[in-house]
C-alpha cells in the first residue's frame, strides 16, 4: 500500500553532528570565527562552549567526560545549535541566554536588566575581608550600593554571618532582579533591598562596611566596548569623562554613613589611574584580588573627607 504523505513521519532536518563532542567542537570553531569577546563568567571560547552545551542539555556543569560520546537526538541538536547561533550571531552573554550567573560558587539568576556579576569584591569576601574587618563575625551592619543583581549582597550575608545588610539600587528593573535572588537565598529577612540614587533612600545608621562596584567605565572606554557589554545596562557601566562620576559621591558622602572603625570598598576595574588623579590625597589601600592589585580600593573611615 502506498503511504500518502499525510500519513509520513515527520523527522527534523538531517545534520552532521550527533554527540556532545560534535556540537562542542562546532561551538568552539563558530565562536572563535565570530571572534567574540569574553568576560561574563568565561575566559575563552572553550570554556563559554562548554558552559551553554551542557546548560541546553541539563547536564551537570562541572561533569564534561562522560557526556562527550553520548548520542544526541535531533531535536537536542537543533536546540543547541540555536543558542551557539545566538551567542556568535548575536554577541548576547552567555549569562542573559541562560538567565544565570555563577560567582564563587553561588547561582544567581540575571537577565538584561542588571549586568552579569563578575566584581572582584566577591573573592575579597570570602576571607571577610581580612585583616581590615578584624573579626567578620562582629559585623552587625553592611551596605552595598548599585547592587544589580544582589550578589555582593548575598555573598557579603554569607561573609557576615550576624550582619544585616542593605543593599540600594536606582533602577527598579536590578531591584526586581536582586529581590529574586535574595528570596531564592531565603534571605529576606537579613537583606533589605531599596531603589533608589546612592545612600539617599536609606534610614539614617551607621554601617560597618560599605560595598561598592558603581558604574566606573570612562566615557572613552564606553566607545570601545564590545558587542557583549553593549549587551548590558548603560546605566551600570557608564561613570562618566573620567569614571568617577558616582565614585566622588560614594566617597564624598560614605563617612556620614561609617561607624568610627568602618571601612568602605570600592571596585574600580581597569580605572586605577583615573582614581589616583581624583583622589591622590587620600590614604587609598590597593587590595589584591585575582587580577593584581588594581582593581580595588578601600579607604578606613578616619580617611575619608569629613572624618
Amino acid at each position: 500500500m502506498t503511504t500518502t504523505p499525510s500519513c509520513q513521519a515527520s523527522h527534523p532536518a538531517t545534520h552532521p553532528f550527533s554527540t556532545v563532542r560534535d556540537v562542542l567542537r562546532y561551538a568552539v570553531s563558530r565562536f572563535n570565527q565570530a571572534q567574540l569577546s569574553f568576560g561574563h563568567g568565561s575566559a575563552n571560547a572553550y570554556d563559554e562552549a562548554v558552559y551553554l552545551v551542557l546548560h541546553t542539555l541539563h547536564l551537570p556543569l562541572d561533569l564534561l567526560d562522560p557526556f562527550l560520546d553520548a548520542r544526541l537526538s535531533a531535536d537536542e541538536v537543533d536546540t543547541v545549535l540555536k543558542v551557539i547561533e545566538r551567542r556568535a550571531a548575536e554577541r548576547v552573554p552567555a549569562a542573559y541566554i541562560t538567565q544565570e550567573a555563577w560567582m564563587h560558587g553561588y547561582r544567581f539568576h540575571v537577565d538584561e536588566r542588571v549586568i552579569v556579576p563578575r566584581s572582584f569584591i566577591g573573592e575579597l569576601l570570602q576571607d571577610g575581608l581580612q585583616p581590615y574587618v578584624e573579626d567578620p563575625e562582629a559585623v552587625s551592619a553592611v551596605l552595598e550600593l548599585c547592587t544589580g543583581s544582589g550578589c555582593l549582597a548575598i555573598l557579603a550575608a554569607h561573609a557576615f554571618p550576624n550582619a544585616d545588610i542593605d543593599a540600594v539600587d536606582l533602577s527598579p528593573g536590578a531591584i526586581e532582579v536582586a529581590t529574586i535572588n535574595v528570596i531564592d537565598y531565603e534571605l529576606d529577612e537579613r537583606i533589605a533591598v531599596f531603589e533608589g540614587d546612592l545612600f539617599a533612600p536609606l534610614p539614617e545608621r551607621r554601617y560597618d562596611v560599605i560595598l561598592a562596584n558603581p558604574p566606573y567605565v570612562n566615557a572613552a572606554s564606553m566607545e570601545a566596548l564590545p558587542a557583549e557589554y553593549r549587551h548590558e545596562p548603560e546605566l551600570a557601566l557608564a561613570g562618566g569623562a573620567d569614571g568617577m562620576d558616582i565614585v566622588r559621591r560614594i566617597i564624598g558622602e560614605a563617612r556620614n554613613w561609617l561607624t568610627d572603625d568602618g571601612v568602605l570598598v570600592v571596585e574600580i576595574g581597569n580605572e586605577r589611574a583615573n582614581v589616583e588623579a581624583a583622589f591622590g590625597g587620600l590614604d587609598l589601600v590597593w587590595l589584591s584580588t585575582s587580577a593584581g592589585d588594581d582593581n580595588v580600593f578601600l579607604l578606613q573611615a578616619s580617611d575619608l573627607p569629613g572624618a
